[in-house]
């Protein structure tokens, strides 16, 4: 990208994310998973995150949008419905946390990170 505006940046394996002032996503790098094309064009966005084929933006209205790479769960695993208020990647996984305090995790499961996460609220 070449213009300004941007207040946060993010990146993948071989993609990168940035969140502008105006609430738009925009994605660059590599296509081979979608990590570029399936990005969200609309505005009203208000974090992003990036794993390593896939990326995750959070929504003024507290939802969560999934996009890229998905064998592993990376986008048909992610949450449904409102109320989170932060996002994070890990290499094919992804956690939210929610405004009652407790984490929900998505993706890949194989080393734990999923099955592992705190099942109580307070983070």
């Amino acid at each position: 990208p070449t213009c300004a505006g941007f207040v946060s940046i993010a990146c993948g394996f071989s993609h990168s994310v940035a969140l502008r002032a105006d609430g738009t996503v925009v994605a660059w790098g590599s296509r081979s998973d979608g990590q570029r094309d399936d990005a969200p064009t609309c505005a009203g966005f208000v974090a992003i995150a990036c794993g390593h084929l896939h990326s995750v933006a959070l929504r003024d209205d507290g939802t969560v949008v999934t996009w890229g790479c998905r064998p592993a769960g990376q986008r048909k695993d992610a949450p449904t419905g409102a109320g989170f208020v932060a996002i994070a990647c890990g290499h094919s996984h992804s956690v939210a946390l929610r405004d009652d305090g407790t984490v929900v995790t998505w993706g890949r499961r194989s080393q734990g990170q999923r099955d592992d996460a705190p099942t109580c609220a307070g983070f």
